[in-house]
């Protein structure tokens, strides 16, 4: 007989992708019992090594993605300087094993779930590895499979396909909706030599011509050749169909080495060494949840300027023709836009009452999700979903009752943990006005709640500059109670202190590798080792020593009555000694 082990926990999420991670994580570290259910052996969804599609997001000056993205990111440079997937696996599989509230499922896929009155109840799932049941009980439930299995397991409305461009109007070419999405694909990796390599495809190949290769030909000197264009199945079921699918895919990928290699038409080629063909798809759209507002193109392109906003994107619109590779025009359409904010309003479910969702699923129109499906966007919405259900948890409420009553903490809660939203400043804790700031020029900079450069503040500096071995602080007229000191480094947004092109700059990880590829590092700018002192009202110092810091932002605990806190850093991970501070204020 094959055994059913029941679990019970406060928040329980479906699907370990960047979305998924981010929202377990972030309820976790808010003090609730968490279930992350993953269906693969390794976490990272389209990132992992699987499938190995780049982690994107906003495009522009200062508009890295940060919050627990960062810290995952951070520590990327930081233990994989060359780029290695088993490495990149380690570091998202420590990131949830590292948090004690989270309980993770690996191999293990939902495939039931019981609804009562509106409410997801528990979910069932099947683990592969020890061929058991797994039934999860919880109060709350979020949807971060991408393929929205909730959706059919509980009734939870969502919709799949191109919207008529009236529906929302849109500017679109379709003037009717469709059942159509954006494809799949199964990625190549290439590795350069010194000597030659041999190929010999598999018999099952697709065998392509000249006109095919023209349409996608590769481009090997580019470190921003990732295969991407090796795309089928948006003209089908994106899901259902995903096992034909990826047939097709393999065999059009070694087709497609195979000409590249042994055509003769392209010079060097015999140096190059086939890496990894992935077997699992990367899918870019599948189904999409309804919450009480559905995003469309048009808030994309006006900046969505929403008063529930708790996350943000800024890939360009890249929408992907559905017939994919075998498309004679244009693969994708690409249109820029600056960055702009996602409601909460689209991360929880119009219908089923206590259902969150976060990812490529979440409400949105096609056209709208061309833009917002990227990772680091998803990693961010996973951070909101998963900051929301743990005031919901805290307050007793719903999804629904976090947005009626409890949003501005929401916000604040995410500007706290190192989220930027749009049109929002962090509102510095209460000690951090009573003090008075000493040790460097425009100290006021340290906390005006602003936590990087950006436009949208203005075009003056956010932070301070001051030497390693200088202190900065504050002082206090009268002993202040301080639970926390929140700092918050330069880690350089823009990636600009890294090795490199800006392809190698921007991503943690790499396509091709070459015997010129680069050894990375932590970004120069961030403070390596730094000292926190405080002096007590009984006129006792203590301090605290970090060492080798890979995090933007800290949040030291202090718990005392202090007359004076202070700040030194000693080294940064570059040659440097100038110090570029954004935040230093106290909770």
């Amino acid at each position: 007989m094959i055994k059913t082990i029941e679990h019970e926990v406060e928040f329980c999420v479906v699907g370990g992708g960047l979305a998924g991670m981010c929202a377990a994580i972030a309820a976790a570290r808010h003090g609730h019992r968490v279930a992350l259910i993953q269906e693969r052996p390794v976490l990272g969804g389209n990132a992992s090594s699987e499938i190995r599609m780049w982690v994107c997001g906003a495009q522009g000056k200062n508009n890295r993605e940060t919050g627990i993205i960062e810290e995952i990111n951070l520590e990327a440079m930081y233990r994989n300087p060359y780029k290695l997937y088993p490495v990149w696996d380690s570091i998202l599989y420590g990131k949830v094993t590292a948090e004690p509230n989270i309980t993770l499922f690996l191999n293990t896929s939902v495939c039931e779930a019981e609804t009562v009155e509106g409410e997801i109840r528990s979910v069932t799932a099947w683990q592969m590895t020890t061929q058991t049941f797994h039934r999860v009980r919880a109060k709350l439930f979020a949807d971060c499979s991408g393929d929205s299995i909730l959706a059919p397991l509980t009734d939870a409305a969502f919709r799949v396909g191109r919207e008529a461009r009236e529906e929302f109007g849109e500017k679109t070419s379709i003037e009717t909706a469709d059942k159509k999405t954006m494809g799949m694909s199964c990625l190549i990796q290439a590795r350069k030599t010194d000597e030659d390599i041999e190929f010999i495809a598999p018999t099952w190949a697709k065998k392509l011509t000249d006109e095919d290769i023209a349409r996608r030909a590769p481009h090997m000197d580019s470190s921003g050749e990732n295969f991407w264009y090796l795309e089928l199945g948006g003209d089908r079921d994106s899901i259902g169909d995903t096992e034909n699918v990826r047939d097709e895919l393999v065999a059009l990928a070694f087709g497609f080495w195979d000409y590249y290699k042994n055509s003769g038409k392209f010079p060097g080629a015999e140096k190059w060494q086939l890496d990894f063909l992935g077997f699992l798809p990367g899918k870019r759209e599948s189904r999409r949840m309804e919450g009480p507002y559905i995003m469309h193109q048009g808030d994309v392109l006006s900046g969505g300027h929403f008063d529930d906003v708790v996350a943000y994107g800024g890939w360009p619109l890249d929408d992907h023709h559905p017939g994919g590779f075998y498309h004679l025009g244009a693969p994708n359409v690409w249109g820029d836009v600056g960055i702009y904010g996602i409601p909460y309003r689209a991360l929880y479910s119009r219908n089923i009452g206590n259902l969150f969702f976060a990812g490529r699923n979440i409400s949105m129109t096609h056209a709208a999700m061309s833009s917002a499906r990227v990772m680091m966007t998803c990693a961010v919405l996973g951070q909101a979903v998963g900051t929301a259900a743990a005031l919901a948890l805290m307050h007793e409420t719903s999804p629904a009752g976090v947005y009626a009553c409890h949003i501005e903490e929401l916000q604040q809660s995410l500007l706290r943990d190192d989220c930027f939203l749009p049109y929002l400043t962090r509102r510095v804790g209460a000690p951090t006005k009573r003090g008075i700031p000493f040790g460097c020029e425009h100290a006021e900079n340290l906390r005006n709640g602003r936590d990087r450069n950006h436009p949208l503040y203005g075009d003056g500096e956010q932070g301070v500059y001051f030497r390693t071995g200088e202190e900065i602080g504050y002082t206090f007229t009268t002993p202040c109670e301080v639970k926390n000191a929140h700092i918050v480094f330069d880690s350089d947004l823009d990636r600009t202190t890294l090795p490199g092109d800006s392809c190698e700059q921007y991503h943690s990880m790499r396509a091709n590798i070459t015997p010129e590829s680069p050894k990375m590092c932590v970004p120069k700018t961030l403070v390596r080792d730094y000292t926190l002192a405080w002096e007590t009202a009984d006129g006792k110092r203590e301090t605290r020593e970090i060492t080798d810091n890979i995090r933007r932002m800290n949040e030291i605990p202090v718990g005392k009555t202090i007359t004076r806190i202070s700040l030194i850093p000693h080294r940064l991970w570059g040659e440097r000694d100038e110090v570029h501070l954004f935040s230093f204020d106290l909770y």
